[in-house]
């Protein structure tokens, strides 16, 4: 396991920044993810790039995700691949100190993951999907209805 010392490559000292336009690219990994205590990711490769305009009385930060994250499947335990293509824009408060865009980023991925992790049709693993049609009342054709 990385030391979580490796990611503060990616806290901005907005005191230390000049007024203007920032831009940053970093990529978030399985070492990142895993140092997440308490997460429902897995593990991951999403690319991240941040646009951060520094004026004297208000900041803005436009954040873009983009890659794949895993997650647990609901329905059989089994890991499963999501793609996350996301952006957003934010205002930050003027009395902020730093910039954690490791953690915006993180936060946009989680926020835009369905309620729901589930493979597609016919992707769970044959064996669970065998054991939850066991114990069913009446045994289903759909695996959806589950």
């Amino acid at each position: 396991m990385q030391p979580i010392l490796r990611f503060m490559e990616n806290i901005i000292e907005l005191d230390k920044l000049e007024l203007g336009r920032h831009s940053y690219e970093f990529s978030l990994d399985n070492a990142y993810f895993n140092n997440i205590e308490k997460t429902e990711l897995l593990g991951g490769k999403v690319d991240v790039k941040a646009e951060l305009n520094l004026r004297a009385t208000t900041l803005s930060l436009h954040v873009w995700v983009d890659g794949v994250v895993q997650v647990t499947c609901d329905r059989c335990l089994d890991s499963m691949d999501i793609t996350i293509c996301e952006d957003d824009d934010m205002e930050i408060e003027p009395e902020a100190r730093s910039l954690d865009l490791n953690w915006l980023a993180y936060e946009l991925i989680v926020v835009n993951l369905p309620l729901v992790h589930c493979h597609q049709p016919g992707g769970c693993n044959p064996e669970m999907d065998a054991l939850l049609q066991s114990h069913l009342c009446c045994p289903s054709e759909d695996p959806e209805i589950l």
